[in-house]
């Protein structure tokens, strides 16, 4: 346990971890496949070795209140950038949106319910697999207003980040701070996005577009 726990400490220990995980979280609403949540979730394994004020805790490990606030505002920095790109890419972007059926019946979805002052699909789609891609580049897309995407954003980002840090934290405290107890804690990460991608999709998960 202790070698296990080294090797995690020795992948986030230093303060060079936030901004690595702030990149990882900022690009992966271009780059769906970077490993942001698991970079989030073995930061917070690690901080957990330090909570509880072990005299024995390793004194380089993160801190959780820096790490949230990190994850938190690379997410919604993210969104806004995706949302700015899709919001500034004119007749290009639409023609590269009509080609993809999922971000064609996303952005439409998406229009709908944030016109009618829900946005709950925004926060399910923070956790679905390339969800928050799909929904940043369809809300620019659309056309939606800044007040109408970007608030629901935020709550999605602080939702998020909450989620994974508690996640790591609270397999640290259970499993120790160990490799084992990150990975538990990021599957659990994995079955919410699968939950979330369930949500959206499913009948009804967002009035229909309107004729």
């Amino acid at each position: 346990m202790l070698d296990s726990m080294g090797s995690l400490r020795s992948l986030t220990a230093g303060p060079w971890i936030y901004p690595v995980v702030a990149a990882s979280i900022l690009l992966d609403v271009f780059l769906p496949v970077l490993p942001s949540g698991f970079l989030v979730i073995s930061a917070a394994t690690a901080a957990s070795a330090a909570a509880v004020g072990s005299a024995t805790a390793p004194p380089d490990v993160p801190s959780l209140v820096p790490l949230l606030l990190t994850a938190a505002a690379a997410s919604a920095l993210g969104d806004f950038l995706a949302y700015r790109l899709a919001l500034r890419g004119g007749h290009r972007m639409d023609r590269a949106i009509a080609r993809s059926r999922r971000l064609t019946v996303a952005r439409e979805r998406l229009g709908t319910a944030l016109a009618g002052g829900g946005g709950l699909i925004v926060v399910l789609a923070r956790f679905a697999p390339a969800g928050r891609s799909v929904v940043s580049l369809g809300a620019g897309a659309a056309r939606r207003r800044p007040e109408e995407f970007l608030p629901w954003s935020a709550l999605a980002a602080v939702i998020w980040a909450s989620y994974s840090v508690g996640l790591g934290w609270l397999g640290g405290q259970w499993l120790g701070a160990t490799w084992f107890s990150a990975g538990v804690s990021t599957l659990a990460l994995l079955l919410a996005g699968g939950l979330a991608g369930y949500l959206i999709r499913r009948p009804g998960a967002a009035p229909a577009p309107a004729s």
